[in-house]
């Protein structure tokens, strides 16, 4: 029997082609529910149809391209708001710079300078 026939009760009839059949990895066999409020659903719908995919398609290409960041851990909040504190002290020595001079804030400069480099490093890892 040729390969491009099939057995079809009894009946051999050509492969007319047709979608190749999917694999098992391709099959999209697993199904999530996930409840929205109103504004939520209708904006997923108003991006979708923007895009020109379907809504289920493009939940899929974000989970495969990209979404969601994860939060701030309780360590980055506490480096974050020592940043801060000491963006604002950054900003009295550059007023006692102008009213003195920078000769007298130097050394508080240089030292606020290599704190901050390391809060940032620690930011980054």
């Amino acid at each position: 029997m040729n390969n491009e026939k099939r057995k079809n009760n009894g009946r051999e009839r050509t492969n007319k082609g047709g979608r190749p059949i999917k694999g098992i990895a391709e099959k999209l066999k697993y199904r999530i529910t996930v409840k929205m409020a109103t504004e939520d659903y209708y904006l997923l719908k108003s991006k979708a149809k923007s895009a020109g995919v379907s809504a289920s398609e493009f939940v899929r290409g974000c989970i495969t391209e990209g979404g969601v960041k994860e939060r701030l851990s309780k360590e980055h909040g506490d480096l974050i708001r020592k940043l801060c504190g000491m963006a604002n002290n950054l900003n009295q020595l550059a007023r006692k710079a102008n009213a003195e001079g920078y000769v007298s804030v130097f050394v508080s400069c240089r030292t606020l300078m290599i704190e901050i480099d390391y809060l940032v490093n620690r930011i980054r890892l």
